[in-house]
């Protein structure tokens, strides 16, 4: 009974013997490709781990003092050689040479004390130059025959040199105006440095300009100290429309607050235009100090 059920007869057989014959190629072919895969994955697997590995040697090989020290004097200053005498050339020239402004102002500082360079060897015992500054230099380096006589009197002469990188201040008696000075001109006044300079300006950038000296002491400033030193002309102050300016505007002012802002924007929504301060007296958001403050800086038309 059961060969009715798997009897084939010729034709048949033959169409399944092609059939396993194909199915036998296709499972053939599939893990003849499978494995070559996978030997090319394992191949450049270990060609990247290779790569990997010399690279990393090749980075602990690297001389990095090397690199950082060209990539430190790509950074510096444009050099310009040129013959000089250590014993007179200013700071700017020794800074012109490829010396640090430090090294130029202990130059300065050696020469102020007495010190001379006999001769142009001497040039090497300056505090900080590299041997290979000193030999880069040694050829344009002559020192004057006034400076090669030793004093045999024993008696120290100091002299001074101007040093072109530090800041000459202004006399005694010298009065600048406060609106109009720029950094430059208010660190010539004793005891003001850049950084002191630099807050003058941009408070009286915010303020849009003093109309007293003594407003300086809103910035931590000693008033009685500085005030032989300025003056005030007239009053050169910037003033807003207080009609237009926004709350951003209003609140960007030192005198004037958020709240304050929002009052007089609110007013004048709500009234019209102002037409003067009085009209904000009832306002517990200000006090007649605020008044006489702001009134510098502000217009209605």
């Amino acid at each position: 009974m059961w060969k009715d059920f798997f009897y084939f007869s010729g034709h048949e057989r033959r169409g399944i013997i092609v059939l396993v014959a194909c199915i036998a190629i296709v499972v053939v072919c599939t893990l003849t490709l499978t494995f070559s895969d996978r030997k090319e994955n394992i191949a450049t697997k270990d060609n990247f781990k290779e790569e990997y590995i010399s690279f990393i040697h090749s980075l602990k090989k690297r001389d990095y003092k090397t690199f950082y020290a060209k990539y430190a004097h790509s950074l510096q200053h444009e050099i310009h050689l040129a013959p000089f005498d250590p014993n007179v050339a200013d700071s700017a020239t020794f800074v012109s040479l490829g010396l640090q402004p430090w090294m130029a102002r202990n130059i300065m500082h050696y020469r102020a004390k007495g010190g001379k360079f006999r001769k142009p060897e001497e040039f090497k015992k300056v505090y900080g130059l590299t041997e290979k500054q000193y030999t880069f230099l040694l050829p344009y380096i002559y020192v004057n025959d006034t400076f090669q006589k030793k004093d045999t009197t024993g008696i120290l002469i100091k002299r001074s040199f101007p040093d072109s990188l530090r800041v000459t201040k202004y006399a005694a008696g010298t009065v600048i105006d406060l609106n109009l000075s720029d950094t430059t001109e208010l660190k010539k006044i004793p005891g003001i440095g850049a950084g002191i300079a630099r807050m003058i300006v941009n408070y009286r950038k915010r303020l849009g300009g003093f109309y007293r000296i003594e407003q300086l002491s809103e910035i931590n400033l000693n008033v009685e100290k500085v005030r032989p030193w300025f003056r005030v002309v007239n009053e050169q102050t910037r003033r807003m429309n207080l009609n237009r300016a926004s709350i951003e505007r209003l609140k960007a002012h030192p005198y004037l607050n958020f709240y304050q802002a929002k009052v007089i924007v609110e007013h004048r929504e709500k009234y019209g235009p102002l037409k003067s301060l009085k009209e904000l007296v009832l306002y517990s958001e200000f006090t007649q100090k605020d008044f006489e403050r702001i009134s510098h800086y502000i217009r209605f038309e």
